[in-house]
């Protein structure tokens, strides 16, 4: 890995200002890191530009809540563990829209959408941000009215490190039940697992908007042969009492047998713990320990779904995932909401049409030395997969990023080439970007792999 020149730590808002100032004078090039959801490591590590040295955003952590605005501020630096503790404190009864790991920074986070267990009823984090204060390529700070609308419009989920350094977010508080209903149901391929996921498929994107049902999938070993098989495990968050949610799902979707023993009523900001995997009795003041200390090594890769999978496809997709030693495939359903908002509103454009959102993952142990044969795993499940995804493009997004779908070559006659992986991320959203990007950093200062490039500077001819 290419190390950086230097880490600085910057302590409030004017230090990032003349962090940018210096490094501009100096001629050193900035990556910028505010959380810890960095797939590819592009905030802390540069392939392409030396020296480098590394802006780190930790130490800005201030979350400022007010209930009767129904608003928060929220420093960059601040873990979505942290937002969700901070708003429970001061109320029970409001939440926030964004992810389920609540260990990732928010900065980066809500750059590129931020979606999570109340998506459907709400939509993404970036869909309910109301202000923001960034440093542009000028060292300048900039809240929404002088960065103007279009420089507003890019910074909510035209993924982080293109267009400045985000210091705060003002966001949308949403308003959650006092009680809430949670459940976690598990089916293996002997308990007709894939023709369960072939009818949640029509059901989880068209159900209430209060329910939310997420699948992983990954393998276990039997405890009927002892063999190897694949387990979904379905996972809920109904915004509302086990009564109404038995109803709705003995009419929908009574194929997974839900039954009240199943279902665990509990708070909003318990269901955050639930979901992160939390025993029961975990205190919420675990939000606020920051940073996860798990390491682990991985490659992911994504997909959008806007077709049913048929069974055999899914057959096929157990067949490769018993291949792989520690495989994980999330669905994350879409609808309600999601499909009320514009694919133009902000530039994160899977809207309308998604039936659901697919991540892959395979996972292995840092000691592991022959690192090539899961990326060729998740390569060729990636191929497989192909006839059953999204298509013109195959979209993908941008907060698991995956370097496999091209890198930025800053040349004319390559721009539109190598900048595939952006009509991927973002579709027709990606040329505004791009324009946007000319306006605001046509000298191209926040850059990296993936980040989005202004139009090419054509040369004058002698």
């Amino acid at each position: 890995m290419p190390k950086p020149e230097f880490i600085f730590t910057p302590l409030e808002d004017s230090h990032v200002q003349v962090a940018v100032i210096c490094s501009k004078k100096l001629k050193i090039h900035m990556r910028v890191r505010s959380g810890g959801h960095d797939y590819e490591c592009l905030s802390f590590v540069s392939f392409i530009e030396k020296p480098f040295m590394v802006l780190d955003l930790s130490k800005l952590r201030a979350i400022q809540v007010d209930i009767e605005q129904n608003s928060a501020w929220i420093q960059t630096g601040a873990t979505i563990g942290e937002v969700y503790y901070k708003i429970y404190e001061k109320s029970p009864v409001h939440g926030f829209p964004a992810g389920i790991w609540t260990s990732l920074g928010i900065g980066g986070h809500i750059t590129g959408g931020a979606y999570g267990a109340m998506l459907r009823k709400y939509g993404l984090g970036a869909d309910n941000v109301i202000d923001a204060r960034i440093v542009d390529a000028n060292g300048k700070i900039l809240n929404r009215a002088a960065m103007g609308e279009d420089l507003f419009w890019a910074i909510r989920g035209g993924g982080g490190g293109s267009f400045g350094i985000i210091l705060w977010w003002q966001i949308k508080l949403v308003k959650v039940p006092s009680t809430v209903t949670v459940f976690t149901i598990n089916k293996t391929s002997e308990q007709n697992a894939n023709k369960i996921l072939h009818k949640w498929q029509q059901v989880a994107p068209n159900i209430d908007d209060d329910i939310f049902i997420r699948v992983q999938i990954q393998t276990t070993n039997s405890s009927v042969s002892g063999k190897r098989t694949v387990l979904a495990s379905f996972n809920a968050l109904f915004l509302g009492r086990t009564k109404k949610l038995l109803h709705v799902m003995s009419k929908s979707f009574p194929e997974l047998g839900l039954a009240k023993k199943d279902c665990l009523e509990t708070s909003w900001i318990k269901s955050v713990l639930y979901h992160a995997g939390y025993p029961n009795n975990t205190p919420p003041e675990i939000l606020l320990q920051g940073k996860s200390i798990t390491k682990f090594s991985f490659k992911s890769k994504s997909d959008f779904a806007r077709q049913v999978i048929p069974e055999t496809a899914l057959n096929t997709l157990w067949e490769l995932l018993l291949q792989e030693d520690m495989p994980t495939i999330f669905w994350t359903p879409y609808g309600g909401m999601m499909s009320k908002i514009s694919e133009s509103a902000t530039p994160f454009p899977h809207r309308e049409g998604t039936l659901f959102m697919i991540q892959y993952l395979t996972v292995w142990p840092n000691e592991e030395k022959n690192i090539e044969k899961h990326m060729k795993w998740i390569r060729r499940l990636y191929d497989t997969m192909a006839p059953y995804a999204s298509s013109f493009p195959r979209e993908a997004y941008v907060n698991y990023r995956d370097l496999d779908l091209g890198m930025n070559k800053f040349n004319e006659t390559s721009f539109l080439r190598s900048s595939t992986w952006g009509f991927k991320y973002f579709k027709n959203n990606f040329m505004r970007l791009v324009k946007v990007k000319s306006k605001v950093d046509p000298s191209n200062f926040f850059s990296h792999e993936q980040s989005i490039p202004p139009f090419p500077i054509k040369s004058k001819k002698n």
